[in-house]
């Protein structure tokens, strides 16, 4: 118990980024039809893989608006 207790000022901001990424992620995708690869489907379900399927979104799949 002690180790977590150690590392929560390292965890909390990283889940909080992680969290905010991922929020943001699905309101663009929700918001949007267009997409440069894929569909809503796939970037709704990868945008809950850790960090990386939100970065992935921003990086990758998202349309020109």
């Amino acid at each position: 118990m002690h180790d977590i207790l150690q590392w929560l000022p390292f965890l909390i901001p990283i889940a909080a980024v992680q969290i905010a990424l991922q929020i943001v992620a699905l309101v663009h995708i929700f918001r949007h039809k267009n997409y440069r690869f894929g569909n809503r489907v796939l970037w709704v379900l990868l945008s809950f893989v850790q960090v990386i399927g939100p970065v992935l979104y921003f990086a990758v799949g998202r349309g020109e608006d």
